[in-house]
C-alpha cells in the first residue's frame, strides 16, 4: 500500500512547477567556436600548428590576413618559416586569420581569438520618471574583450508567457554596459518582473542573478538642476536656495519632493533638511559672513523609488553690511575667526609688504592670530578709570581740608578767641531816687582778654 505523500512534499512540486514560469533568462554560455578557431588569452603565449604531415624538405610560410582582404591569402603579411609559429604576450590586435603555405599553395587556415572571459553582471535598474522606460546597468572593471556580447530579458513574474529580448550596449567612458528594458504593454506599477541577463564571449559565458523588480520600485529621478544660493538683504544669518526641476520629469502630471543639504566651509558635516516640497528654501541659521556648501536631491512625492543623486554644489554667502566692512576691513584686511565667529584684527597692508631687493623694505611681520579687543572698551575703561581716580582726589581733598581746621581749633592757648559773656547791664532795682550806675570794660589795644569792669555813677 503506497504512503501518502508529506506535508511538505506537494509545496515542493508546486515550486517546481512554478520555477520555470518564474525565471525569465535562457541558457548562458560561451560562443560556439568552429574547428578551425583558436582560442588565446590576452597577454599569453600560443603556438600554431600547420600540419601534422609536412615534408621537412620543403618550406612552410606563416602569413596573416589583412583586415578587409576579399580572399584568404589575397593579401597578408608575412610573419615567419617553418611548421610551428609562436606568437608571444598576446593581443587583441593579433586575432585575425593566420595562414600556412607552400610556394603560394596554402596548407591550412587558423583563425585567432584573443578574449578574456567576462565578469559576472551585477545588475542594478533605475526608471527617471514615471513615463520613461527601465534601465538597467552594471559596471565592469576592465574593459570588456571586442567580441563580447550581453543580453538582457525581461517577462511579468509567474507568467507562461516569452521573455523580451533586449541587446546591451557597452559605453567605454562610464565603463559599464546598459540596457534599454521594454515594459510590456499593460504593466501596473506593482506588479513584479523579472530581469535577467548573460555576458558572453568565445572564452566564456557567465549570467548575472536575476532581479525582481517593480516599475514604482526603481524609480529614482535625476539630480534637480540650476541649484544657486542667493544672500537676503539686512539678513545677516539667511541663505535663499533654489534651484528646478530635472528636464526628465514632467511635474505638470507628476510631483517631487526634496532634500536639502548645506554646511559651511569649514564644518566637516552636512546640516539636512527634508519634506521640501518646494523649489527654494530659506536657510535661517548660516554662518555669518561665511561661504557656505549646499546640495539638492529629489525622490517621487509619495516616497517611491529611491533618492537621485545629489545635485552639483552650489556656493553662497550671507549678507553683510557694506559700513561694516568699510569700518572694520578698510582697503586690506587680514581677519582671523575668533571662537564665537566674529571677525576682528584687520592689519594695514604695509605689514605685509616683502623686502625690496636692496634689502630696504625691512622685515615682514606675521599676522598674529590672537583677536584684539575693540577701541570702544578701551574707551570706557579709561573713562572708568578717570572718574574713579576724581573721585578718590576730591575725597582726600575733602578730608584733609576737615582736619587741617580741626588742629586749628585743637591747638589754640586757653582763653584766645573766646569772649566771656558781659551782662550789659544790671538788674534794675526798685523805683527809688538811687542813681543808675554806668559799666564798661577797659581793654587794651589789640588785646580781647578781660581784666575788669569799672563802674561809675553819673555825675549829677
Amino acid at each position: 500500500m503506497a504512503r501518502p505523500p508529506g506535508p511538505l512534499l506537494l509545496p515542493r512540486l508546486l515550486l517546481l512547477l512554478l520555477l520555470p514560469f518564474a525565471a525569465a533568462g535562457r541558457p548562458c554560455g560561451p560562443s560556439g567556436l568552429s574547428r578551425n578557431v583558436v582560442l588565446g588569452r590576452l597577454g599569453a603565449n600560443i603556438t600554431l600548428t600547420c600540419g601534422d604531415e609536412v615534408p621537412t624538405n620543403v618550406s612552410v610560410w606563416w602569413q596573416v590576413e589583412e583586415r578587409g582582404a576579399a580572399v584568404p591569402g589575397g593579401h597578408g603579411r608575412r610573419l615567419g618559416e617553418g611548421n610551428v609559429l609562436l606568437l608571444r604576450r598576446l593581443r587583441y590586435e593579433d586575432s585575425g586569420r593566420y595562414i600556412c603555405s607552400v610556394g603560394s599553395r596554402p596548407l591550412r587556415s587558423l583563425r585567432l581569438l584573443v578574449e578574456e572571459p567576462p565578469e559576472t553582471p551585477r545588475v542594478s535598474c533605475y526608471r527617471r520618471s514615471h513615463d520613461k522606460d527601465v534601465l538597467c546597468e552594471w559596471p565592469q572593471q576592465t574593459k570588456p574583450s571586442p567580441g563580447t556580447r550581453a543580453v538582457l530579458w525581461v517577462k511579468r513574474r509567474f507568467t507562461a508567457e516569452n521573455a523580451t529580448e533586449q541587446r546591451c550596449r557597452y559605453f567605454s567612458k562610464a565603463r559599464k554596459f546598459v540596457c534599454r528594458v521594454k515594459v510590456p504593454p499593460g504593466t501596473e506599477d506593482t506588479k513584479h518582473l523579472v530581469v535577467s541577463t548573460c555576458v558572453s564571449n568565445g572564452a566564456s559565458g557567465l549570467a548575472g542573478e536575476d532581479k525582481i523588480i517593480t516599475l514604482s520600485g526603481v524609480l529614482k529621478p535625476d539630480p534637480p538642476l540650476n541649484v544657486t544660493v542667493e544672500a537676503l538683504e539686512k539678513a545677516p544669518q539667511w541663505l535663499r536656495v533654489n534651484w528646478s526641476y530635472p528636464s526628465s520629469w514632467d511635474p505638470r502630471f507628476y510631483w517631487l519632493r526634496f532634500q536639502v543639504r548645506y554646511r559651511p566651509e569649514p564644518a566637516p558635516a552636512f546640516v539636512e533638511v527634508d519634506q521640501v516640497t518646494t523649489t527654494w528654501l530659506d536657510i535661517r541659521d548660516a554662518w555669518r559672513g561665511t561661504k557656505h556648501v549646499v546640495q539638492v536631491r529629489a525622490q517621487d512625492e509619495f516616497g517611491h523609488g529611491a533618492w537621485s543623486e545629489w545635485s552639483q554644489e552650489a556656493v553662497g554667502t550671507p549678507w553683510t553690511d557694506p559700513r561694516d566692512l568699510t569700518s572694520e576691513m578698510g582697503p586690506f584686511s587680514s581677519q582671523f575667526p575668533t571662537d564665537d565667529d566674529n571677525y576682528e584684527m584687520t592689519l594695514p597692508p604695509e605689514l605685509f609688504w616683502e623686502d625690496r631687493a636692496d634689502g630696504a623694505g625691512g622685515s615682514v611681520m606675521e599676522p598674529s592670530a590672537h583677536p584684539m579687543s575693540s577701541p570702544y572698551a578701551f574707551l570706557v575703561a579709561g573713562g572708568s578709570l578717570l572718574l574713579g581716580i576724581a573721585l578718590f582726589v576730591g575725597i582726600v581733598v575733602r578730608y584733609r581740608q576737615m582736619w587741617w581746621t580741626g588742629r586749628q581749633w585743637g591747638t589754640k592757648p586757653e582763653g584766645e578767641g573766646q569772649h566771656m559773656l558781659v551782662p550789659l547791664g544790671l538788674p534794675s532795682p526798685p523805683l527809688s531816687d538811687t542813681p543808675l550806675l554806668s559799666c564798661h570794660t577797659p581793654t587794651a589795644p589789640g588785646t580781647l582778654h578781660v581784666t575788669h569792669v569799672d563802674c561809675s555813677s553819673p555825675r549829677q
